[in-house]
């Protein structure tokens, strides 16, 4: 591929991606600066492995993958520098109170704060097919796995998640 061509595609990727990715990553850390930072982050490693990009997956599988690895390692250092420094990370309710783009009702807020307490494969998971409503194939391809044990964890994260959920609500 050569500079132009890179370049083309990654105007692409920019242009017909930034939107989901963004919403994705948000979905995964709950808050709209580290989601910025990440999405910067992530467009700057999609940018370098673009001329490498063999086009065996679709374009944006392959971006989503570089985004929820990305933000899987972001996850993993947050919780490791929260340890070495014994800081408590920010719980998913403060985040929410504490982020002026969060615009969602009462019952959005619930259901971010539960997701908030998955682990950051579960929530990856969860977010995409929930949210983003993408096949099990499609999800097993970013995550590097099987589709039954997708499958598996998404019903896992959804009973963690009604779980939680009934905690205000008996409509459960």
């Amino acid at each position: 591929m050569n500079q132009q061509e890179t370049t083309d595609l990654f105007n692409k990727i920019v242009k017909d991606y930034s939107e989901r990715l963004y919403w994705h990553v948000r979905d995964m850390v709950g808050s709209h600066d580290d989601a910025n930072d990440l999405l910067q982050e992530i467009f700057i490693k999609i940018w370098t492995a673009l001329p490498s990009f063999r086009g065996d997956a679709q374009l944006f599988t392959w971006a989503h993958r570089i985004a929820t690895n990305e933000t899987l390692n972001f996850l993993r250092k947050k919780k490791i520098r929260s340890v070495l420094s014994f800081e408590k990370i920010s719980g998913a309710e403060e985040r929410i109170a504490d982020d002026p783009y969060f615009n969602g009702g009462e019952a959005e807020r619930l259901l971010v704060t539960a997701l908030n307490k998955l682990p950051p494969k579960q929530r990856a998971v969860f977010s995409m097919r929930y949210y983003d409503d993408m096949k099990y194939e499609d999800i097993a391809q970013i995550m590097n796995c099987s589709v039954s044990s997708l499958k598996a964890s998404y019903h896992i994260a959804y009973m963690k998640i009604k779980d939680e959920l009934k905690k205000f609500s008996t409509d459960f």
